[in-house]
C-alpha cells in the first residue's frame, strides 16, 4: 500500500474529487471563532489551493460565525465549475464561542439558508448533518427528524446530497435507509483509528470517509514513531501523517486547513510521498 498520488480522485455525490481537499476552519480566528489574525493571507491561501488543483472545500457558517463562508466567496466567488462546497449544520455559537446543538427543522432551514447566502450560492453540494456529542464524542442520535427536514430541503432544490458528521456506524445505517449519505465526516488520524472498520464498509459501499482533524486538530499529532519514519523519508511528521490517510483507503479524502501559505504547500507536497511496507508496520506503533 502506497500514498495515493494527488491527482487520484473519489466520488463525492455526483462529483469526482481530487482525495485531497480544503478543511476552511483554520480561516477563521483561534479555535474557530472570530476574524483571523490576516485576513489577506487567509485569501491567498484558498486562492492557491485551488490553482494548485483542489477541488473540494469544506466549511461551515458556524466557523467564526460566517467568517470562512465570507473569505470562501470573496477569494474564489464566482466559483469554478468543478469546485464541490461542502457544509455542515446542526450548531450555533454562542458570544462566546461555545458550540450550541442546533437540531430542530427551522434550524436546519436557516442555518443552510445562511451558508447560501454567505457563499453565494444558489444550491449547496453537499450538507452534512453535525451530530452533536458530550464535548468531543461521537452522537448516537435521534436524527430521523432532522434529515427529513434536510431531505425537504434537497427537494426544494437548495441542496444536491447528504452527508453525516460525527456519527456511529449505527446512525450511519439509520440514516441510508432515509436518505442517500454521500459521505460520512468523523474524527479519524493515525493515532485515533476507532473508524478503521467503519471506513472499509463505507468504501465497499461508494460512500466517501472525510476525516476531520486529519492532523489532531487542536493537538497536532506528536509520536515517536512518526517522527522516525518522517526522519527518514526527509518529510514532516504532519506530511506524513496525511500521506498515511491516503495509503489507508481509496475513500478517504482528507481536507487538511490552515491559513499559512508554507503550510499549505506542505500539505499539498504530502500527496507525493510513498510509504513502504516498513514505514507502515513502524506507523502501526503510534497506535
Amino acid at each position: 500500500m502506497t500514498a495515493t498520488d494527488f491527482a487520484a480522485t473519489f466520488t463525492l455525490g455526483d462529483r469526482i474529487v481530487h482525495r485531497l481537499g480544503f478543511g476552511a476552519m483554520q480561516l477563521a480566528g483561534p479555535h474557530a471563532f472570530g476574524p483571523p489574525r490576516d485576513r489577506a493571507t487567509c485569501i491567498a491561501v484558498l486562492r492557491e489551493a485551488v490553482a494548485r488543483g483542489v477541488d473540494h472545500i469544506d466549511t461551515s457558517d458556524y466557523y467564526g460565525p460566517h467568517v470562512t463562508n465570507d473569505i470562501i466567496r470573496e477569494a474564489l466567488h464566482p466559483y469554478a465549475d468543478d469546485l464541490v462546497i461542502v457544509t455542515k449544520v446542526g450548531a450555533v455559537r454562542d458570544a462566546a464561542g461555545a458550540w450550541l446543538p442546533a437540531q430542530s427543522a427551522a434550524d436546519l432551514t436557516r442555518a443552510v439558508h445562511d451558508n447560501l447566502r454567505n457563499l453565494g450560492r444558489d444550491v449547496i453540494d453537499v450538507v452534512n448533518l453535525r451530530v452533536m456529542g458530550e464535548g468531543m464524542s461521537v452522537g448516537d442520535g435521534p436524527i430521523e427528524p432532522q434529515l427529513t427536514a434536510l431531505a425537504e430541503l434537497q427537494r426544494q432544490g437548495l441542496i444536491r446530497h447528504i452527508g453525516l458528521s460525527n456519527v456511529t456506524p449505527r446512525l450511519i445505517a439509520v440514516g441510508r435507509a432515509i436518505v442517500p449519505i454521500v459521505c460520512v465526516q468523523n474524527m479519524y488520524n493515525i493515532a485515533h483509528r476507532g473508524d478503521d472498520a467503519l471506513i472499509d464498509d463505507l468504501a465497499a459501499a461508494g460512500i466517501a470517509y472525510v476525516p476531520f482533524f486529519p492532523l489532531g486538530g487542536f493537538s497536532p499529532l506528536q509520536s515517536a514513531a512518526l517522527s522516525a519514519v518522517a526522519a527518514r523519508l526527509a518529510a514532516t511528521p504532519l506530511q506524513v501523517a496525511l500521506a498515511w490517510l491516503l495509503a489507508r483507503a481509496p475513500n478517504i479524502l482528507p481536507i487538511p486547513g490552515t491559513s499559512s501559505l508554507t503550510h499549505l504547500q506542505e500539505n499539498m507536497t504530502a500527496a507525493t510521498l510513498t510509504l513502504s511496507a516498513v514505514d507502515l508496520a513502524d506507523l502501526d506503533l503510534v497506535i
